[in-house]
């Protein structure tokens, strides 16, 4: 449809708006826009860039498709804006909603490369990762995390096993083409378990007509010898494209700055200072095809995501002393036992029609979450000592979960004067059933569904209403198990043997009408928001109904099948001002739970399967949580800037056995200050940077036992990049220093941080990305 460039060079993700942002497009890396699914009718087209003037005109579409020559920007000041996170699609996004979301691109997620998503994710304020190990970690939004988090891939809400803490994201980080994340409760959209807030990760951009290309992406790491390949090609003809993606991960076990770690008051040496047993590979594979026309468009995604990694060796199991460290020590490479497996396949379709001044979606989507942990057979209680010849159950399956959910999305978008009002429902089904020879949660099936209406009202260019509201039903069935072996009783003096039951069939149903509403007003380089609203989750089955050891914790989990469903409000507010030379928002929350779910310790032992383990009962009492983030930008040289992300975050329970106690994995207040040179190079290299940052983090005294508490800790990290252009070939380099002195510290919300084991050391990451374009549109093709 159009191009956007500067003097002779394509201007790439900037955001494009009609009718003040109605609708959007973003240029591709070549400048390139279009609009595949306009009505006749006057429009006015806005474009806005940082470091450009605001270019605004009038188009009339009188057919399905209109051409504009190409559009060049003029440069408002000489140097552009640092941007760390933001970028013009994230304002553009941040002006049009009540909400303030954290948009980050995949140049930045490249820049940022950790050993997850989520890793790559925690320079941002309110936003940290329980991680286990260098490959696996989930997400924390404001200390809040779990099944209280949604992650929404391509539209459809991600299933895995979300409930454990060793469990992290199915998620190829390559793939994302952006990611938007919402702090504060988004029931309203995503339904039940948005409480704390939502990770949503968008596809890239689609391939633009009569186009053909790809790209590579290399990744490699010093602390444990982690390389990474990615590679991705796409065609398109004027309706029809296809891409496809395969990234390919191996790392070693990870290294840690010292050499013995105490489980426990025992003392597990570490053969070079390397957490054994912590090596992994991953392989990935995305493939999406579809048909673009000018009012319908249907796009199919499918993905097989594969990891395989080890568990700690000495922190996994009822005895960390029985460890054979010379066989886990002769490689860092290899995964022994206990170790973990997972595979996850998605196959979804969405399709959109435009007619008659609306816009619908239906979205249909199927994925399978396959996960095993391997161990070595150790018994307790009264299990055999030795594992019995007639078990069809491998002997060294300790667990195994298959899940499977089926999904269903509807949405119905339409202008009504300055409304724009969306009408929307969603329902899916799950079934997941569980194997290995032990037992700690049951299996289940539940379905949920749900709708809402949300209306946003455009009282003036600077003002924005919302408000929103949606029901919720769901069902939660659980099935018996019983053991395998059998038990001591004794009954009456007498002593017999008995195969326990350990989970009774159950049938929980829920329901809740939740609400929500902001306003906006952005006058000029201000911005104001406030939002206000209620959330639900239904309790997950290892809630209801967990009975057995958690390995990972060395303790007794016990569900409670009478709780009820956990509900939340929130108060969230915004304030900011952004110029072309400097920024600062502040956005305060205040969360009100009547009845937040959490684990309680007791002073009972389980001595059946337990073997003496504290018991720990999952339990509901009254929480009050509030804190802030604050984030600032200041360009004080030419060439140089600075930022500035500090969070703060407190938590206390009001009633309960942990009256006065905070909650699990809270973060500390953290501040991270940066230092940005931009240089200007000779032509062929551009958009160079050399950044060197500061975290500080305080110690975390307030903690609910058995936690253990923090000391503070500062952390340096340093990075560089530039793009280099070779014949016309672009490649992006990114260099990252992480923990640059090699700093011991613990975190608080890393799942190891229970047994004191301090996080990775020195990290030399190396990243390249180079895009290829073999086929480019012709000349007016657009």
């Amino acid at each position: 449809m159009g191009s956007i460039v500067s003097g002779s060079k394509p201007l790439a993700g900037v955001a494009v708006l009609l009718n003040h942002g109605q609708v959007l497009s973003v240029t591709d890396s070549l400048g390139g826009f279009y609009f595949n699914q306009l009505v006749k009718g006057r429009y006015v087209i806005t474009i806005q860039a940082a470091g450009y003037e605001a270019y605004h005109n009038r188009v009339l579409v009188a057919d399905t498709l209109i051409k504009l020559p190409v559009i060049a920007l003029k440069s408002k000041i000489n140097q552009l804006e640092e941007v760390t996170v933001v970028n013009s699609y994230a304002t553009m996004r941040k002006r049009e909603s009540t909400l303030l979301p954290d948009v980050v691109s995949q140049d930045y997620l490249l820049r940022n490369s950790g050993g997850s998503l989520m890793k790559s994710l925690e320079k941002l304020p309110g936003i940290k990762a329980i991680g286990i190990g260098s490959g696996n970690a989930k997400p924390l939004i404001r200390g809040l995390g779990f099944n209280q988090v949604v992650v929404v891939e391509n539209g459809m809400k991600h299933e895995g096993q979300q409930w454990g803490a060793d469990h992290g994201l199915e998620i190829d980080q390559y793939a994302a083409g952006r990611v938007e994340i919402v702090k504060g409760p988004a029931a309203i959209i995503h339904g039940s378990d948005a409480i704390a807030g939502v990770v949503d990760i968008q596809a890239p951009a689609l391939p633009e007509p009569h186009t053909s290309g790809g790209a590579v992406a290399l990744t490699g790491k010093s602390n444990n010898a982690l390389w990474t390949v990615s590679a991705n090609a796409f065609t398109r003809t004027q309706r029809w494209f296809v891409t496809g993606r395969v990234t390919a991960t191996e790392y070693a076990d990870y290294r840690v700055p010292a050499d013995t770690v105490y489980i426990y008051s025992y003392a597990a040496a570490l053969h070079k200072n390397r957490v054994r047993n912590t090596a992994g590979r991953e392989l990935n594979l995305h493939v999406s095809t579809g048909w673009v026309g000018n009012n319908v468009q249907s796009v199919f995604n499918a993905s097989r995501t594969y990891s395989r990694s080890g568990f700690f060796a000495n922190a996994h199991g009822l005895e960390p002393r029985r460890v054979d460290a010379a066989l886990h020590d002769a490689s860092d490479r290899d995964i022994q036992l206990p170790s973990q497996e997972v595979v996850h396949y998605k196959l979804m379709n969405r399709t959109s029609f435009q007619f008659a001044g609306h816009r619908a979606e239906v979205q249909v989507g199927v994925q399978q979450n396959f996960r095993q942990e391997w161990n070595r057979y150790v018994n307790h209680g009264y299990m055999p000592a030795v594992y019995p010849a007639h078990m069809t159950i491998p002997s060294t399956l300790e667990r195994q979960y298959d899940k499977t959910v089926t999904s269903l999305l509807l949405k119905d978008e339409w202008q009504w004067g300055n409304h724009t009002i969306t009408v929307g429902g969603s329902g899916d089904y799950q079934r997941n059933s569980i194997d290995g020879w032990s037992f700690l949660i049951p299996a289940f099936t539940q379905w949920n569904a749900g709708a809402y209406l949300y209306d946003k009202w455009k009282l003036h260019p600077q003002w924005l209403v919302s408000a929103a509201v949606r029901y919720d039903y769901g069902q939660i069935r659980m099935k018996p198990y019983t053991d395998w072996f059998a038990s001591e009783v004794v009954n009456n003096g007498d002593t017999m043997q008995q195969f326990l039951s350990r989970s009774q069939q159950a049938l929980r149903s829920f329901s809740s009408v939740n609400w929500s509403a902001g306003i906006s007003h952005t006058p000029g380089n201000w911005l104001f928001k406030m939002n206000v609203g209620s959330s639900f989750r239904m309790p997950i089955a290892k809630e209801l109904g967990a009975n057995g050891v958690n390995y990972h914790y060395f303790r007794y989990e016990k569900g409670n099948i009478n709780l009820n469903a956990e509900r939340s409000y929130q108060l969230d507010v915004a304030a900011g001002w952004n110029s072309s030379k400097a920024s600062v928002t502040i956005s305060p929350f205040l969360n009100y739970f009547p009845n937040y779910i959490f684990l309680n310790p007791t002073a009972a032992h389980d001595y059946y399967y337990g073997a003496g383990n504290q018991v720990f009962e999952y339990t509901q009492s009254r929480v009050m949580r509030y804190g802030a983030e604050l984030q600032v930008r200041y360009d004080f040289l030419p060439h140089w800037s600075a930022s500035l992300a500090a969070e703060y975050l407190y938590n206390r329970q009001l009633s309960g056995g942990k009256k006065g106690y905070t909650l699990p994995f809270t973060p500390p207040p953290s501040v991270l200050t940066g230092v940005t040179w931009r240089p200007a190079f000779r032509k062929g290299v551009s958009d160079t940077y050399f950044t060197l940052e500061w975290r500080v983090a305080a110690a975390q005294n307030r903690i609910v036992p058995p936690e253990r508490t923090t000391p503070s800790y500062q952390l340096f990290d340093f990075s560089a990049g530039t793009r280099m252009l070779t014949k016309g070939q672009p490649i992006y380099v990114h260099l990252q220093v992480q923990n640059l002195f090699n700093t011991n510290y613990l975190n608080h919300t890393s799942f190891y941080r229970l047994i004191a084991l301090p996080e990775a050391g020195r990290n030399i990451v190396l990243s390249l990305r180079v895009p290829l374009l073999w086929k480019a549109p012709a000349a007016g093709s657009n």
